[in-house]
């Protein structure tokens, strides 16, 4: 998959991050040691075969000239933080990073590399699974996404901090710094930007429900999930995380959803989630609102090859707006 924030580097250049990562003696030679993983739309990712025969990752940021959305800066960074975190308070299988370098002596960015996992990808091959089995799968997810909301924050936001006491105050401004990012390229969103913050401001009551911050994933769907004989064996892309409601969490966004996200129920059954109370659905409208706003306006920052994926996330914010009384009538054709 291709944006311009995939950060690709030169031969020589991998072979001295190998060297610095793990000693000049397992630096590969010949050919056929690198291999671009092209699964994943913001960092690149190369599995790398050592001298010694061990296969590695690679994970590149953006180039230092790319711009990004703001929640996005610094999200290497906040990945690491993330492992961490995950490693030292739970059990969910996440791989240890082996070598990380934050100097940008040897490229413009931010890397790390860890353990290559043997495993498939739930996101590729979930389509050629049975259902008692994707089930299966998807039960054991929303066990993993329990505990990793069990990790508890100081503050509502960023890992690193400094963070908000309230968790109105971070949500609102999350989303107001996604409806800058999306103002300052002209991203057109089907309605006026001043809507959005008036609709945010009616229904903010409910977010004050909210009063311990719990580690978020945000970003855990079937893409970020290996899986081999029937057990999860590694969840990777943890750049996104922070601390807020878990209700944010991606896989919930079915429960608003279910026509675009698919049935829940296998992940909730894992998840051991209550139905719903009436400020719950309020508050996880809200983050599917926030989703697609991130959705539509990436798509400028991305620069993807074509339009399909602003069409869909447009069709989804109607969607989505609609579910709090704001309708429109006609639905713009797509953009060009």
């Amino acid at each position: 998959m291709d944006s311009i924030t995939k950060n690709r580097q030169s031969i020589p250049a991998l072979r001295a991050m190998v060297a610095r990562a793990y000693g000049d003696d397992r630096v590969p030679d010949g050919e056929s040691w690198v291999r671009e993983l092209g699964h994943g739309w913001f960092n690149v990712a190369y599995r790398i075969r050592l001298r010694d025969g061990r296969d590695v990752v690679l994970k590149i940021a953006p180039p230092a000239d790319v711009e990004v959305m703001s929640f996005e800066r610094g999200a290497m960074a906040n990945e690491l933080t993330a492992i961490a975190l995950i490693r030292e308070h739970t059990s969910v299988p996440v791989p240890p990073v082996d070598f990380a370098d934050r100097t940008r002596q040897l490229c413009d960015a931010d890397y790390f590399f860890m353990p290559y996992i043997d495993a498939d990808n739930l996101g590729i091959i979930k389509e050629n699974l049975a259902a008692p089995e994707l089930a299966a799968y998807h039960e054991a997810l929303g066990a993993a996404n329990r505990e990793l909301n069990s990790i508890r924050g100081k503050a509502f936001g960023p890992l690193a901090g400094p963070g908000e006491a309230s968790w109105r105050t971070a949500f609102t401004g999350i989303v107001e710094s996604v409806l800058r990012d999306g103002e300052r390229r002209s991203v057109e969103l089907g309605r006026g930007y001043d809507e959005v913050r008036t609709l945010l401001v009616e229904h903010a009551e409910c977010l004050d429900e909210v009063v311990e911050p719990r580690l978020v994933a945000w970003d855990l769907y079937d893409d970020n999930v290996m899986v081999r004989n029937g057990s999860i064996v590694a969840i990777i892309d943890h750049e996104r995380a922070f601390y807020g409601d878990p209700l944010m969490e991606g896989c919930l966004n079915a429960l608003v959803l279910p026509a675009v996200f698919g049935d829940p129920t296998a992940f909730l059954r894992g998840y051991r989630r209550e139905p719903l109370t009436g400020t719950e659905l309020t508050r996880r409208r809200l983050y599917t609102l926030h989703l697609m706003l991130v959705l539509v306006i990436k798509t400028a920052y991305r620069e993807y090859p074509d339009t399909r994926r602003y069409d869909w996330a447009r069709r989804q914010l109607t969607e989505i707006m609609a579910l709090f009384g704001r309708r429109q009538a006609v639905e713009p054709p797509s953009r060009t």
